[in-house]
């Protein structure tokens, strides 16, 4: 359940929200000598402005395969360069887009607590595996089946909470 939480919160990193974020480079791969390279390891990724993420590769003959790669991603944004540096330069939010956004945190928000039910429904399971083969007593199977799903109930509101910041955070931007 913590690792739907983690995954849950890498997946809201990535979202493009208005203002710069290196994360949103976090799934761009680029062709470095045959290899799919994540920028991060081939390049200094920071942010200069509110909007703007500079990306300096160490080796400057990978400048171009760069900007091919973030332009063949999905992130819609268009890489500028000077042959040296790379800038990414956000725009800001429609409130459209922002609609569009916080629908799409609700939707992960939705997967993720379907994951810890998933996750609920396999231990327990395996509580009632247990009782079948008389490791544990019938109290030891309610008790187990309690703790499951009061754990269950946090994280969803956990993941409730997480879901409400990022949208908060989307909406003020």
């Amino acid at each position: 359940m913590k690792k739907t939480i983690h995954v849950l919160k890498e997946e809201y990193a990535e979202i493009r929200a208005g203002r710069a974020n290196p994360a949103v480079l976090d799934k761009v791969r680029v062709d470095y000598y045959g290899t799919p390279t994540p920028i991060n390891q081939m390049a200094a990724v920071s942010v200069t402005e509110a909007r703007t993420l500079t990306i300096q590769p160490w080796d400057v003959s990978t400048v171009r395969s760069i900007e091919k790669a973030i332009q063949a991603s999905d992130i819609g944004i268009n890489p500028q360069s000077d042959g040296k540096i790379i800038r990414l330069i956000f725009p800001p939010l429609t409130e459209e887009r922002r609609k569009e956004i916080v629908r799409e945190i609700s939707k992960m928000g939705e997967d993720a607590k379907i994951a810890i039910r998933s996750v609920r429904r396999d231990a327990i399971e395996k509580l009632k595996a247990l009782k079948k083969s008389s490791e544990i007593t019938e109290d030891d199977l309610k008790q187990g089946e309690k703790k499951i799903q009061d754990l269950t109930d946090k994280f969803c509101k956990e993941i409730d909470q997480i879901a409400q910041d990022k949208d908060k955070e989307i909406m003020e931007i």
